[in-house]
This record gives structure tokens, C-alpha cells and sequence, in this order.
């Protein structure tokens, strides 16, 4: 696990599943799991359920984070199909993703709009997880460092110093997401220590001892505790096993908090 200073995040990315029924289900079971542990913990919900979520979570008295997965970068006004930021405060969010690799690689969308969300949300004091990793073709050209420090410095362009404790980093090896391949611990360390290195020179090393690095490659329980051992990783994102309450919980058991 980290150093002993930065507190462990584990947040579950639902991703475009659930209904009504198994989204109160599944939140009632991750909070009821989740009591005694002293991670920070989030989900991320698809917008039609966040209400609900929401409801279950202040009922249970839980600490869990509500989360949106996507949000417009524009407070209001004619964006047919988008949600605002105060739309989401609304329903109960607290925490937002930015520049998840779905969002870049199949929506299409770019740094620059990454960056522009990550601002708005700063803005509006929601805590953004900035999403940034490298596809397989970039990995084999020897491009992962690169890849990572560009969407790092342009997704954090703009953000101040102060803004940066509202920030957690996410690093996401695209090929190793819903494929079965995982970076080894070594390698996952390997980016998170770069990832750091970039913020040092970016911000001062005060800044980049601070901020959180999470692991978001097929984090399951078979392998959280392997790589939660490495000195920078400091959680994770968790995509496929956040819809399980028991894999998710044995996910934040490993950070050993």
C-alpha cells in the first residue's frame, strides 16, 4: 500500500449496468460490507439511479461517496441530452470521473474536453478522479510514460496547487480492461512512480507525496493485494468487480485500512 499518509480510495465504476432493483440491492450490500473499513470509498452510477443510490446511502447512515461517471462541462442551457454539475450536486454527487478511457476512445472525446470537465468540476468542489492510461499499440511502441504525461498535463492544466487535494489520479492500462490481461505489479508500479515523478515537476514533490494514484487495469480480488502493496498505488478504480458487493469489499480489505 502507499505511504501510511495518503488514505486508500477504492472506487466501483458501474459503467452502463444495473436497474432500479439490483442498483438499491447492490448499494444496500456495499454499504452494509463496507461499515468497518477506513478507506475512502465511491460509486459511480448511471444518472438514472443516482437518486436512488443516493437515498440508500443517507438512509444506511454509509460513508460511500456517491459518484457520477460523465457530466457536461457547461452549467446549463441548450446541451440536448447532457447533465450539469448542479444537476448531479442535486441528486447527492460528490465525486465525478474525467477522461475515462471509454469516454476518450470510444465518445471520442479530447484532452482539451477532459480538461475543461476536470475544471468545471473543480470549480463546482466535487472531487474529480482524472482517468489517463495508454492503448496496446502505445504500450508496445514504447509510448506508455508519454502517453501518460501528456493526458496528465493536459487534463490538470489550469488547476491550481490548492485545487489539487480535490484531485485523485487514475491510471488505466486500456488493454488491460475487460480483457483478462493485467499489468504486473511491477509495471503498474513502474507507471504510478512516473505518473508521480510528472506531478513533482509540474506542481513541487510536496504536492506529488499527497496526491492519491489509483490502479484501474482489471483490479479484482485475486490480485488487489499484490499491487495495493506496491509504494504508489493507493487504491483503485474498479470496473467489472464493483458489481459484486463481497469482490468489491474484499477489493478494499486489501488496502488493509
Amino acid at each position: 500500500m502507499g505511504t501510511s499518509h495518503r488514505k486508500p480510495f477504492v472506487g466501483g465504476n458501474w459503467k452502463m449496468n444495473t436497474n432500479a432493483e439490483s442498483a438499491t440491492a447492490l448499494i444496500g450490500a456495499v454499504s452494509d460490507r463496507l461499515r468497518a473499513s477506513g478507506a475512502e470509498t465511491a460509486v459511480y452510477v448511471p444518472f438514472v439511479y443516482l437518486r436512488e443510490v443516493d437515498t440508500v446511502i443517507k438512509q444506511s447512515g454509509s460513508a460511500v461517496r456517491l459518484g457520477a461517471q460523465d457530466f457536461s462541462e457547461k452549467p446549463d442551457g441548450a446541451m440536448t441530452g447532457c447533465i450539469s454539475l448542479s444537476m448531479l450536486r442535486d441528486c447527492g454527487v460528490t465525486s465525478v470521473l474525467t477522461g475515462h478511457s471509454e469516454r476518450r476512445h470510444i465518445i471520442g472525446e479530447t484532452d482539451a474536453l477532459v480538461n475543461a470537465k476536470t475544471r468545471a468540476a473543480l470549480d463546482a468542489g466535487m472531487q474529480v478522479v482524472l482517468c489517463i492510461g495508454e492503448q496496446l499499440d502505445e504500450r508496445e511502441a514504447g509510448q506508455t510514460d508519454a502517453v501518460n504525461e501528456r493526458q496528465l498535463r493536459a487534463g490538470l492544466d489550469g488547476v491550481s496547487k490548492e485545487q489539487l487535494g480535490m484531485v485523485v489520479i487514475a491510471y488505466e492500462p486500456v488493454w488491460a480492461i475487460g480483457t483478462g490481461k493485467t499489468a504486473t505489479p511491477d509495471d503498474a508500479q513502474d507507471a504510478h512512480a512516473k505518473i508521480r515523478g510528472v506531478l513533482a515537476a509540474m506542481y513541487d514533490q510536496d504536492a506529488a507525496t499527497q496526491m492519491r494514484i489509483l490502479y484501474g487495469g482489471s483490479m479484482k480480488p485475486g490480485n488487489a493485494g499484490e499491487l495495493l502493496a506496491m509504494a504508489d498505488i493507493d487504491g483503485g478504480l474498479i470496473g467489472g468487480a464493483s458489481l459484486n458487493a463481497d469482490d468489491f469489499g474484499a477489493i478494499v480489505d486489501a488496502t488493509g485500512v
